[in-house]
C-alpha cells in the first residue's frame, strides 16, 4: 500500500546535499507511509545507493522502519517514556512475523495481549481496543476480534482467510503470522517486555536534552574578540566551533583564548583540534566516564557526520544519573539475580573498616566442572565493592580494572562470606580489597580500582 506525496523545492533547498533532501522527504511523509528505495530514487531524482545510505540513517534516527516482508515504513520516534509498551510492527519483529493486512496501523501501541485458549464469548469478553489476540487458524474469532478493535497474531505458520486481511485494512488494524507456536510467542514477548524494563532505568544523552534548544556556539572565521564578547553574554567558556556544514571541527576554551597572539585572530587557528564528542544513543554512565577522564564540563552531541545537535554539560549528566539512582528497580540484571540472596552481615568496623556480606553458592552460578563459576565469583566480588561504596558513602563507581586470584575452588551450595576492605577512598577514585571465604577458608581474593562518581 502507497499514498502519492508531493515534495517541492525552494530555492534555500537547492544548496542541500541529496542525503539531507533524501531526510526531508521522509520527514514529511505520513505515519505509516510504505517506501521503497526505488521509488523514492525516482521521486527525487537521485541514484538508489543514495537513497539506500539515507534510508539507514533514518532507521537510525527514528524515522523509518525496515523489516523483512513489511518493508520500509514511515514510523514516529518512540517516546522512551512509552518503553514498557510495544507497537504491533515491534511484536511483528520479535516473533519474526509476516504482516497480511493493516498496514497503517502497524505502528499503534498495544495495552494488552490474549492468548485465544477459550471459547469465543468468554474470549470476547478480554478483547478491546488497542489489544492483540494470540490465537491459531480460528477464523470466526480473527473477524470478531478485528471488529472489536484487536489486531490478531496467528501462531503456528497459519495464514489468514482473504475477508479477514480485507477487514484489517479496512480498520487499519493489523494481522500477522508467525510459524511459533502460541506458547512460544508468549515467552518471547514476555522476555522483550522484561528487557524492556531494564532499559528503562538507562538513561541515555538523548532522553536528557533538548534538540530544538540552540546551543551557544562558534563558527569557523569568526575572531577571538568574538570568542571573549560570547563568553561575557552566556557566561560559558567552552564552545563548540562549526564549519559551514554545521560540523564539530574544534572547541574554543579560554585556554585557547589565553593563548592567542592577539583577539583579531580567527578562532580556527588557535582551537582545540579533533574535540571530543559523543552520539545521542551513548549512555549518560559513558558520557560521565568520559568528561571526568578527559577533564572537560560540555560534550558536544553530534551525528554520524559529525553535524552538531546539541550539547550537555556535566551537571547535567550528574543530575540525571542521581535520578536515576532514586528510581524504582524495573527488571532484573544477571548481576541482580547473581546478587539475590546475599545480605550485610556487619556494619562497618571501625578498626578496619571491613563490610561483610554472606550468601550462598546456587547451582545457576556452577561451570563446566560443578564448582562455581570463576566469571560468577568475580562478579559477585565486585558486587560486594559497589554495594559497600553505596551503603557507606552513597555513591557509586566506574570500574577501571579488578586483579583476581583463586585459591581453591567452591562447591555449589556452599555458604560464602565476601569481605570489602577499601584500601584508598578518595573523592575521585577508589582501590578496594575483595576476600571470598568458603567455611571460614579463603577461597579468593581481588583488588578492584574504579573512578568515583559524584553522590547521587
Amino acid at each position: 500500500m502507497s499514498t502519492d506525496h508531493e515534495f517541492t523545492s525552494s530555492a534555500s533547498e537547492e544548496t542541500m546535499t541529496k542525503h539531507e533532501m533524501i531526510i526531508q522527504y521522509i520527514q514529511q511523509l505520513a505515519i505509516g507511509t510504505r517506501i521503497s528505495v526505488r521509488a523514492v530514487a525516482k521521486e527525487l531524482n537521485v541514484s538508489e545507493g543514495t537513497v539506500y545510505k539515507a534510508f539507514k540513517d533514518a532507521e537510525t534516527a527514528g524515522l523509518v522502519s525496515t523489516k523483512e516482508r513489511i518493508g520500509t515504513v514511515r514510523i514516529d520516534r518512540k517516546r522512551r517514556e512509552a518503553l514498557g509498551q510495544l507497537t504491533f510492527r515491534e511484536v511483528a519483529e520479535i516473533v519474526d512475523g509476516r504482516l497480511h493486512g493493516g498496514l497503517l496501523g502497524i505502528e499503534k501501541t498495544l495495552q494488552k495481549f490474549v492468548i485465544g485458549a477459550m471459547e469465543l464469548e468468554a474470549m470476547l469478553r478480554y478483547i478491546g481496543q488497542s489489544s492483540l489476540l494470540i490465537v491459531g487458524n480460528r477464523t470466526n474469532v480473527h473477524r470478531k476480534a478485528l471488529e472489536q478493535g484487536a489486531g490478531i497474531l496467528i501462531t503456528g505458520g497459519f495464514e489468514p482467510e482473504r475477508e479477514v486481511i480485507e477487514l484489517a485494512n479496512e480498520l487499519q488494524l493489523p494481522v500477522l503470522s508467525t510459524r511459533h507456536d502460541t506458547f512460544t510467542v508468549a515467552s518471547m514477548i514476555n522476555r522483550a517486555m522484561y528487557d524492556r524494563l531494564i532499559r528503562r532505568k538507562i538513561i541515555l544523552l538523548e532522553d536528557i536534552v533538548t534538540f530544538t534548544k540552540p546551543a551557544d556556539v562558534m563558527h569557523v572565521g569568526q575572531t577571538v574578540a568574538e570568542y571573549h564578547a560570547l563568553f561575557r553574554e552566556t557566561g560559558s567558556a567552552r564552545f563548540p566551533v562549526l564549519d559551514e556544514r554545521g560540523r564539530v571541527v574544534g572547541m574554543m576554551t579560554a585556554k585557547d583564548a589565553a593563548a592567542a597572539a592577539n583577539d583579531h585572530i580567527g578562532v580556527d587557528k588557535v582551537m582545540s583540534k579533533h574535540p571530543i564528542t559523543a552520539a545521542p544513543n551513548i549512555t549518560v554512565t559513558s558520557a560521565v566516564h568520559t568528561m571526568a577522564l578527559e577533564g572537560i564540563d560540555l560534550l558536544p552531541i553530534v551525528d554520524r557526520h559529525r553535524k552538531l545537535l546539541a550539547v550537555v554539560t556535566r551537571q547535567e549528566v550528574l543530575d540525571a544519573m542521581r535520578f536515576a539512582g532514586k528510581q524504582p528497580e524495573s527488571g532484573e540484571t544477571f548481576e541482580q539475580l547473581i546478587w539475590t540472596g546475599f545480605v550485610l552481615q556487619s556494619e562497618v568496623v571501625p578498626e578496619d573498616a571491613s563490610v561483610i556480606y554472606t550468601g550462598k553458592i546456587t547451582p545457576q552460578m556452577s561451570g563446566a566442572l560443578g564448582m562455581a563459576s570463576e566469571s560468577m565469583l568475580s562478579t559477585l566480588m565486585a558486587q560486594a565493592a559497589r554495594n559497600m561504596i553505596r551503603e557507606t558513602s552513597k555513591r557509586d563507581f566506574l570500574l577501571d580494572n579488578i586483579n583476581t586470584y583463586f585459591l581453591h575452588p567452591i562447591p555449589i551450595e556452599s555458604e560464602v562470606s565476601i569481605v570489602t576492605k577499601p584500601l584508598e577512598l578518595s573523592r575521585m577514585v577508589t582501590k578496594i580489597e575483595i576476600a571470598i571465604y568458603d567455611n571460614g577458608r579463603l577461597a579468593g581474593k581481588a583488588i578492584l580500582a574504579a573512578q568515583m562518581i559524584d553522590p547521587y
